[in-house]
């Protein structure tokens, strides 16, 4: 199989697996959807990431040797959210920063 084939074969299981966790989700009362919508949100993104094709060919062989391959590599991003969390900090950071300026640059402009 090449690799394209075997990245194919992956997003298509993965796929499968992503719809049957939205179709369970969407069977649960409303503050339980909630409770689980961000980690929807990043089985997207894992998703997204599987259709691109940016894996190398043995790490997609690799995966798909798991029943679950979106389950385990979303534990694996769970496991290890550093640059996640770190990145929603830099977000606060620079927002801030962002309003800073501005209202430096409107005192500048009413001190003139």
């Amino acid at each position: 199989m090449t690799g394209e084939e075997l990245c194919a074969k992956l997003y298509q299981r993965m796929t499968a697996e992503q719809e049957q966790y939205r179709r369970w989700l969407l069977g649960q009362p409303p503050g339980e959807i909630l409770n689980h919508a961000s980690d929807y949100a990043i089985r997207e993104a894992i998703l997204q990431m599987a259709k691109e094709d940016e894996l190398p060919p043995a790490q997609a062989g690799t995966l798909l040797k798991s029943h679950t391959p979106l389950a385990d590599v979303f534990k694996q991003w769970r496991n290890h959210q550093v640059g996640y969390l770190e990145g929603i900090r830099d977000a606060f950071e620079r927002c801030a920063d962002v309003i800073t300026y501005k209202q430096q640059q409107k005192s500048q402009r009413e001190g003139r």
